[in-house]
């Protein structure tokens, strides 16, 4: 039996195109579009709809995790926890309507974390260090999402205050999705 035990079947190479292509594709649509991204990334926390869609994909993948994940002695209650999701899922939607957005998106970096720390686990490059810190980014500010969703709209409205620092971070994004790129094709 392989340690730990493996819900995701990716490779560190897969990751690595699959994030690397994510972040160049968003950086250079911000890059590219620097108003509307600004402009959206502004209405994005208290976004309905958004805060809707990112939830459904959060409840579908915890429903796929909880019915493919080796819960250990906790098995017995698979059927119960499989029931619960979708319940939560509504409940969510119903009363916490603040920020549903931004919580969702915690949600989601705390979930997409787990893949990449798992393809990453036990490999002898260097490299994958750059994969491993990006995926601790994202379980630190995912529970600071979830816990504190102001903190997003904040952070937003630093990033977005003056434009030559929205296209410097956009730049380093940029720059590290390539960078991660380079390392998936050349090094994972």
């Amino acid at each position: 039996m392989e340690y730990p035990p493996r819900v995701y079947d990716l490779t560190l190479h897969t990751v690595g195109l699959i994030v690397g292509f994510l972040l160049l594709a968003s950086h250079l649509i911000a890059l590219v579009r620097p108003e509307q991204t600004k402009g959206w990334l502004v209405k994005a926390p208290r976004s309905k709809a958004l805060g809707i869609g990112l939830l459904a994909v959060d409840s579908l993948w915890a429903f796929w995790l909880v019915s493919n994940m080796d819960l250990g002695e906790f098995s017995q209650y698979r059927t119960w926890l499989q029931i619960g999701v979708p319940i939560a899922f509504v409940l969510t939607m119903i009363f916490v309507d603040e920020f549903l957005a931004v919580r969702a998106l915690g949600m989601l970096a705390l979930l997409a974390a787990e893949p990449v720390l798992s393809a990453a686990f036990l490999r002898p490059e260097a490299a994958r260090l750059l994969l491993v810190v990006l995926a601790y980014v994202w379980l630190t500010l995912g529970l600071f999402w979830v816990g504190m969703p102001y903190v997003l709209r904040d952070q937003i409205h630093w990033i977005t205050q003056t434009g030559r620092r929205f296209r410097a971070l956009t730049l380093a994004g940029l720059v590290y999705g390539l960078v991660v790129l380079v390392c998936a094709v050349a090094v994972y």
